[in-house]
């Protein structure tokens, strides 16, 4: 990232513009946030994952989801996850087993990790001809956006061809900032039919584009489906954050976009809000993101939300 300052920035910014465009993922390094800084943040969160989450999975995952199994699983997750909360408002205190340091580390990476989202964002629009600041504004609604991050454990699997660390999926939201496992591999991308690794690289934060983005852009950059496999060794440690929108932001394709790519009115993406979106996410998150945003186009013509007020 640190060649956006020099001469080399008109180059990074078209491997910017092609990732978006052809792989909706790239990996980040000089970003800005420290070494040190995330590295305090991986050793706290396995030291959590040790102490307070490793029995609940053997309980709660380990010993019901392969006991028994021959044929592969296809309603489960070989992950142990918890939730934090941080936009519109924290919920870190309220999250029983964090301890102090755990609580303010993480504070701290995820002021941090906001930061580099809207710079992201404005490179995004820079790259699409949008005024600065327009994806950021787009994603919020009346309290500003959502933004919250999802801590993963992916431990060692006795057999992982029977059981996927994540089902393949695309992300719901904006933008998604990953922090992962500089050691353990597993997360991959479809790309042309295939399955490509997301390799681990030290202090990177790996980028991917979320469904929102891709209504947004009009489908110029995509959200593509990804997924985690399981492995027999190691303990990959996932820390993913997702700069969402407002529950109640109204999502539609960026009107110089619309005019750009699509002169057929079958092009544009639908108008939504983002919560009515994230009810159908919910029960078909495995599933193709494609019949989503016909079922959101159906539901516009029905209900017709009519001019979207921005004041």
């Amino acid at each position: 990232m640190e060649k956006l300052n020099g001469e080399e920035r008109g180059a990074t910014m078209d491997i910017i513009k092609d990732a978006c465009e052809n792989w909706g993922f790239f990996e980040l390094m000089n970003h800005g946030i420290s070494p040190e800084l995330m590295d305090t943040v991986e050793r706290l969160t396995k030291e959590h994952y040790k102490k307070c989450m490793e029995q609940r999975f053997k309980e709660l995952v380990a010993s019901k989801a392969l006991e028994g199994v021959q044929s592969e699983i296809s309603d489960m997750d070989w992950e142990s996850t918890f939730f934090l909360r941080h936009l519109p408002e924290s919920n870190m205190s309220e999250i029983p087993d964090l301890d102090d340091d755990y609580r303010k580390v993480m504070k701290e990476f995820v002021v941090k990790l906001e930061i580099l989202a809207e710079q992201i964002m404005d490179i995004l629009c820079e790259n699409l001809g949008l005024e600065k600041g327009y994806i950021k504004k787009a994603l919020y609604g009346s309290k500003g956006p959502t933004f919250g991050t999802k801590v993963s454990n992916y431990p060692p699997c006795p057999n992982p061809e029977l059981i996927n660390g994540l089902r393949a999926h695309t992300d719901a939201g904006g933008i998604i900032l990953l922090f992962q496992d500089d050691r353990v591999s597993g997360l991959q991308l479809l790309k042309d039919g295939q399955w490509v690794d997301v390799p681990p690289m030290r202090h990177s934060i790996v980028i991917n584009i979320g469904d929102q983005i891709e209504v947004i852009t009009n489908g110029k950059y995509k959200s593509v489906m990804h997924r985690v496999i399981a492995q027999t060794d190691g303990n990959r440690m996932s820390i993913a954050s997702f700069y969402n929108p407002g529950k109640d932001a109204v999502i539609y394709p960026a009107p110089a976009l619309v005019e750009k790519e699509a002169e057929d009115k079958n092009q544009v993406y639908p108008k939504f809000v983002f919560e009515d979106y994230m009810k159908l996410y919910a029960v078909v998150k495995f599933q193709a993101k494609e019949p989503r945003f016909e079922i959101m186009k159906a539901m516009e013509t029905n209900v017709n939300l009519g001019p979207i007020v921005t004041a």
